[in-house]
C-alpha cells in the first residue's frame, strides 16, 4: 500500500503564489476512476476516503467490496481492501472484524447486491450488531450488468427487465432497505443520504464521520444508504438524471437519518429488540 502523494498534485511550475484549495487525497489513488459521467460513486468513494485521511486511519481501515459497479473499489481507494463474493461483503466484513477487532473496517455494495442476492446477510449482519459500517449505494437499478430492474426500483420505472415499467402486482413494492433494518435492535446508526449537490455531500460526510466514531465505541452496526443517479442505466443525461433524482427518487427514498443516538441525556436505542 503506497502512502505516498501522487504527484500529479504538485503545484504546476507557474503557479507560484497561488494557494492551494483542492487536492487529491492520500486516500486515493492517482487512477482516472472508471464509472460513467455523471455517476455518484465517484463523488462518495472520494467523501469517504476523505473521512479516512482526516481521521488519520488509513493504515487502520479495511474495505470490501463485491460484485457490481464498485468492484474495482480497490483500484481507487488507497487502503487495503477485500473482494467479496456477490452479496457477501457484509458476511466478509464480519469475519475481518471479528478476526482484527482494532481494525475499522466496511462494506461498499449497490443495491443489486445488497437489497437482492445480499438481503439476508445484510439482514443478519444488522441483526446481530455487528460493529462495522455499511455503505449502500441505491441508484434503483442494476447498473453494470446492463440497467435491469432491481429491489430498490420505483413503481413504474422502466428498465431493460421492465420496459413496461415496475409492475406491483407481479413484481412487488421497492423494498426499503433502511426502513427495514432501523427496525432491528442491532442497527445503532441508520441514515440515507445523497450526493447531487454541495450540501449533501457535507451531510454524507458528517455521517461517514459519526459512524466510524461509532465503531471506535463499539456501538454497533452503522448503515449509511447513499440515493445516487445512474445516468447509463436510466438512459438520461447526468443532468436529467439529477432532475429524477429530486423529484422521483427521494420522494420515495426521503433523506435523513431514519435511526441515530438519542440526544444528550436521553436513554440509548436498546439492543434487546424492544
Amino acid at each position: 500500500m503506497s502512502l505516498e502523494r501522487p504527484s500529479t498534485l504538485d503545484f504546476p511550475p507557474d503557479a507560484e503564489g497561488m494557494e492551494m484549495v483542492y487536492c487529491r487525497p492520500e486516500t486515493l489513488t492517482d487512477v482516472p476512476f472508471h464509472y460513467c459521467p455523471g455517476c455518484g460513486h465517484s463523488v462518495v468513494h472520494r467523501v469517504l476516503m476523505e473521512v479516512v485521511e482526516e481521521l488519520g486511519i488509513q493504515d487502520k481501515i479495511i474495505g470490501v467490496a463485491p460484485v457490481g459497479c464498485s468492484v474495482f473499489a480497490y483500484n481507487y481507494m488507497n487502503i487495503d481492501m477485500q473482494e467479496a463474493a456477490h452479496g457477501r461483503a457484509s458476511a466478509v466484513a464480519t469475519g475481518i472484524k471479528r478476526v482484527l477487532p482494532d481494525r475499522y473496517v466496511f462494506s461498499y455494495q449497490g443495491d443489486g447486491d445488497l437489497a437482492a442476492i445480499g438481503t439476508a446477510e445484510t439482514i443478519h449482519t444488522v441483526n446481530r450488531g455487528e460493529n462495522i459500517l455499511m455503505v449502500f449505494i441505491n441508484n434503483g437499478i442494476y447498473g453494470m450488468t446492463g440497467g435491469q430492474m432491481a429491489p430498490t426500483s420505483l413503481i413504474g420505472q422502466v428498465t431493460t427487465t421492465s420496459p413496461y415499467g415496475r409492475d406491483v402486482k407481479s413484481v412487488g413494492h421497492p423494498i426499503k432497505i433502511a426502513d427495514l433494518l432501523i427496525q432491528l435492535p442491532g442497527a445503532y446508526y441508520v441514515t440515507r443520504q445523497a450526493v447531487h449537490d454541495p450540501n449533501a455531500v457535507r451531510k454524507l460526510k458528517k455521517a461517514f464521520l459519526k459512524s466510524f466514531q461509532y465503531q471506535k465505541e463499539g456501538k454497533g452496526t452503522c448503515f449509511v444508504e447513499v440515493v445516487s443517479n445512474c445516468p447509463s442505466g436510466w438512459k438520461m443525461t447526468p443532468v436529467e438524471s439529477i432532475k429524477y433524482l429530486e423529484e422521483q427518487m427521494f420522494p420515495s427514498y426521503p433523506l435523513g437519518d431514519l435511526k441515530k443516538p438519542a440526544s444528550l441525556g436521553e436513554a440509548e436505542p436498546r439492543r434487546d429488540g424492544v
